[in-house]
């Protein structure tokens, strides 16, 4: 008998093993706490550059894949910092934010809110934040 012939039987009686299959972990290594979220999901700001929104997104091209790091101001709804490239790292968000610190000047006191993505809460990004001045960050629940 095939083993097609016995796994169509087997679902057909809805029968399957009391032994599941091996499900082995991620090992992935915990990445630094979640803080706590400071704008408790309200996107106002009462002047620039105190509450920035930043996300990740991907686009397609003929040549493969781009990932575009963007950071939003809440009071202006301007982009004020971004960075483009071809991989996904933690480089990307920081070049990102270095870019709006860099083009903006004093941002110190500014709420960077993110949704938890790897790349934005990389040690990183976090140590790039705190070194910047006292930049919060706000992840997204």
């Amino acid at each position: 008998m095939a083993d097609r012939t016995a796994w169509r039987i087997c679902r057909d009686n809805a029968w399957w093993s009391v032994f599941g299959k091996c499900r082995r972990g991620k090992g992935k290594r915990p990445g630094p706490p979640v803080h706590d979220d400071l704008v408790r999901r309200e996107f106002t700001a009462v002047a620039p550059n105190r509450l920035w929104l930043s996300d990740i997104t991907e686009h397609k091209t003929g040549e493969g894949k781009l990932y575009l790091c963007a950071i939003k101001d809440v009071f202006s709804g301007r982009i004020v910092g971004y960075s483009i490239s071809d991989r996904m790292k933690a480089r990307l968000a920081l070049d990102a934010v270095n870019s709006a610190a860099a083009r903006l000047g004093n941002v110190a006191g500014c709420v960077v809110h993110t949704d938890r993505g790897s790349q934005l809460r990389a040690r990183k990004m976090v140590r790039t934040l705190h070194a910047a001045g006292p930049l919060d960050t706000a992840p997204c629940w």
